[in-house]
């Protein structure tokens, strides 16, 4: 696995294996709420979630939830945790057999419009959902979120710049144009929301318009 703080942050955290069958319950417990959880936030929000909420979406008991999450804070902040292995798992991770470059950042970018337009989580992008909601909110919901939008953007950029020094594309910013590309990925996620159905060519144009050849 490759190594580098984008990697590090997005990569899938493997869990220790678990024999004791009381902790494999309720790990396996944990799993089914914040599964739950990250659609919820998706559709409504980090602010959305609530013991109760999950209680009666999951079947499983209110009380029982609290016990392994303690806080609502701490229950938001391990669906932020959680949203980040499936995106890993998703969009990441399928693209690691590429070559560096131009191949890796297309298939980047499919990989997140595949994860949109299936999409992974019942409101459409984890981060496009819960960004805008917690901006101005400085603390540890903002700062875990953008931990995972950093990482993101870091991933882009070393892509693009490795496309430049290698002459696969005219020179370009790759800091500048990876925020340009992935302003274009969230306003498609929005699009798909809404039913556009030209929302991915249209994407694509413009990812294409960036690549052009020296």
């Amino acid at each position: 696995m490759e190594s580098g703080p984008d990697a590090a942050v997005l990569a899938r955290s493997e869990p220790a294996e678990i024999t004791d069958k009381r902790l494999l319950r309720g790990a396996k417990t944990r799993h089914t709420v914040l599964r739950y959880a990250v659609d919820i936030a998706s559709l409504d929000g980090l602010d959305g979630l609530s013991f109760g909420r999950l209680a009666t979406d999951s079947g499983l008991s209110k009380a029982g939830i609290q016990t392994l999450f303690k806080t609502k804070e701490a229950l938001q902040l391990a669906a932020i945790d959680y949203a980040r292995d499936m995106f890993a798992d998703a969009v990441v991770e399928p693209t690691r057999s590429e070559p560096h470059g131009v191949a890796r950042f297309r298939a980047l970018v499919a990989s997140w419009l595949a994860y949109a337009e299936t999409p992974l989580f019942a409101g459409g992008c984890f981060w496009v959902a819960n960004v805008p909601e917690q901006d101005s909110r400085p603390g540890p919901l903002r700062d875990a979120l953008m931990r995972d939008r950093q990482a993101w953007m870091r991933i882009l950029e070393r892509e693009l710049r490795h496309a430049v020094t290698e002459g696969e594309i005219a020179e370009v910013d790759p800091e500048l144009t990876a925020f340009q590309i992935d302003a274009v990925l969230w306003a498609t996620n929005t699009a798909l929301r809404i039913g556009d159905d030209n929302a991915m060519p249209r994407a694509w144009r413009v990812v294409d318009s960036f690549l052009t050849s020296p």
